[in-house]
């Protein structure tokens, strides 16, 4: 089907009125028409977008997901016109001050990861946005393997539970410098000899 200018803005604005409704109210709560209202279309305008909530919320998550790990991927590129050694404390700090640790993602992302607990084709799915993260995470660490203190394949899976850590913690406490603090303290002990 051919997207048109007006069903691209059409589908942009249901995704950003489904981002402050499951951010608001949660997922399981939310409605289809609780989208509608918040953004300003009938059920007709959703349903020619999306086939039900699931879809939405999935393409929802796959344009946050993308979003990380864009941004984890430019975070971990060095400067090839220096030593790789110094880089990599630069190269933390900016992981750190650039990843998104939005409170409202997470609180999303948490109930993703809730109904994906509850749902197997989903936790399959969840699964798979997860691998393809530290799929790249890892071929970013490769450029700087000979300076990290554990093995990129190693190094990769430890990023993303230092990440998801620093967030569970973000969403109890609200402390965003504290959260970016902590995950520069967490990739330093993990990644730096």
């Amino acid at each position: 089907m051919r997207v048109t200018k007006r069903r691209a803005e059409t589908r942009a604005r249901l995704l950003d009125a489904a981002f402050r409704v499951f951010a608001a109210k949660g997922f399981g709560p939310a409605r289809i028409d609780d989208v509608c209202a918040a953004a300003g279309y009938t059920r007709g305008a959703f349903y020619s977008n999306f086939s039900t909530l699931d879809e939405l919320f999935f393409a929802l998550y796959d344009d946050r997901a993308a979003v990380i790990a864009t941004q984890v991927a430019e975070a971990l590129t060095t400067d090839r016109t220096t030593p790789i050694e110094p880089a990599i404390p630069e190269v933390i700090a900016r992981t750190a001050a650039t990843l998104l640790l939005d409170r409202d993602w997470l609180l999303v992302k948490t109930d993703f990861l809730l109904y994906a607990a509850r749902h197997p084709e989903v936790a399959t799915r969840l699964a798979e946005h997860r691998t393809q993260l530290r799929t790249a995470i890892e071929t970013r660490l490769r450029m700087m393997s000979g300076s990290l203190a554990i093995p990129p394949e190693v190094a990769a899976p430890a990023v993303v539970a230092a990440y998801d850590g620093v967030t569970v913690q973000l969403l109890l406490d609200g402390d965003l410098p504290a959260a970016r603090a902590w995950l520069t303290t967490l990739l330093t002990a993990l990644l730096v000899r």
